[in-house]
Formats: structure tokens, sequence, C-alpha cells
């Protein structure tokens, strides 16, 4: 569902991401770790057509991102870390604005609207102005902004920042039922314990390079540690290659 070729980002001198190929069946939660300043976002701003590779491919749903851009991210939905919303559209408004981007018809566009703010409990807040909204709720109308076309395809960057214990729950058991359901989750995320939770494979990237891409169990092998939680690992093996 997901395949990115020998995808490389260049800043002059500078190599952001070098020679990533990634390879993502449907249907399940892909967690993409790495330290600060590892390339993850640079990756995900080139999944998402912000940023164009200094070469390689990027493949969603089989569509190629380069030559069929909007058939691609058609079928994509994305969350970011800080979501920039309209502050001066309501909520509502602002699913509204969504929905015409991917020309849903009307009568649908009105039911998934109705069901995204229910599942996210924003109903009450959807006629007040996004700029009310506190940061979390923002978060989460962000996240019914890129559900509301049911993509096949979804990309999420930090997804729990600015949530409260209840509201990053509730995502991470939203995130298990879509995945059930076949959507295709790509998680990029600092936050360990809730990759390890959610991912069925993962991949972690150091200095712009795939260092280790598999299962939790395949990193156990890895590393030699068959006791030991990501958190362990992941320090050991970016620990290493800092040091080189």
């Amino acid at each position: 569902m997901i395949t990115l070729q020998n995808v490389t980002k260049r800043y002059g001198s500078f190599v952001a991401v070098n020679d990533v190929s990634l390879e993502i069946p449907s249907g399940g939660i892909f967690a993409f770790l790495g330290v600060n300043g590892a390339g993850k976002t640079t990756t995900i701003r080139m999944m998402t057509g912000i940023l164009r590779p200094s070469s390689g491919s990027i493949f969603l749903g089989g569509y190629n991102l380069l030559t069929e851009p909007l058939k691609a991210k058609a079928i994509t939905g994305y969350i970011p870390d800080r979501p920039n919303l309209y502050p001066k559209l309501t909520g509502r408004e602002f699913l509204y604005f969504i929905c015409d981007i991917y020309r849903i018809p009307a009568k649908q566009a009105e039911r998934r609207i109705d069901e995204v703010l229910e599942e996210y409990t924003l109903v009450e807040w959807q006629d007040e102005l996004v700029e009310s909204y506190s940061h979390g709720m923002k978060q989460r109308l962000a996240t019914c902004a890129a559900l509301v076309h049911d993509p096949k395809v979804l990309i999420v960057d930090e997804p729990m920042v600015g949530l409260d214990p209840h509201g990053a729950r509730n995502l991470k058991e939203a995130f298990k039922r879509y995945a059930r359901q076949g959507i295709t989750i790509f998680l990029s995320t600092h936050s360990l314990n809730v990759a390890e939770e959610l991912a069925d494979n993962l991949a972690i990237i150091q200095r712009g390079s795939i260092l280790t891409t598999g299962t939790l169990d395949d990193i156990r092998a890895l590393t030699g540690k068959q006791d030991e939680g990501l958190e362990h690992m992941f320090l050991e093996l970016t620990a290493t290659e800092q040091a080189h």
C-alpha cells in the first residue's frame, strides 16, 4: 500500500534522507522512529507531497506520487503534529471546506462530518470558531479532517501531542480499529511506548538512513535482547550509531 523506492532528499551537500526504501502492506500500523533530526519529518513531507524527493519514487495505493499526485492524495489522510487550521471558520465549516477539496458529494459530506464529529467528541463545538479551540481540540479536528474522505492511507506525525490521557487512549483505540478496517497507518512518533503498543511493523531511521525494519521480535533478534522493551533497544541501536 505504501512503497518508498530509494528515496533521497538533498539540500546542497547535506543529505537529509539517504536512499530510503520501505514496503508497507495494507491494513496495519507501521511505526517510523528516530531521534530529532534523523529524517522522519522530511520523509513524511515527501510522502504527503509537500517536498519533492531529489531522487527515488513514492507510491501510495499503487499511485506514483510524482506522476499521479491527485490520485495518490485522494486516498491519503494526513495528521500533522502542529495542525494549521483556519481560525475564522467554525469546526463544521472547516470540515465542509475539506470535503469540497476532496469533491465529496453534499449528502455524503453531511453524513461523514456528523460521523467524525461524533467520534471525536466535537459535536457541541462544531459551530464555534476554530480560534476558540484548545490545542487538543484542534488536534482532534485535524484528525477529523484527515478521515472525513475515508482514506486508504493515513500518515500521522506525533499524534499524541496535546492530547489528555483520555484523548490519547481513544485515539490509539481508533488507530487499531482503522487498521482492522484495512486502512494503512504510517505513524511517526517519539513515544516509544505508543509504537510498542500499536505497531505491527516498524523502522528506525538515523542520520537519514534506515537502521533496521521489521517486527518487534525482529528487532529483539537483531539486538539479542529477547526480554527487552522497545525503548531499551531503540536507545542501544541509536547510541551505537551516534558513536560512529
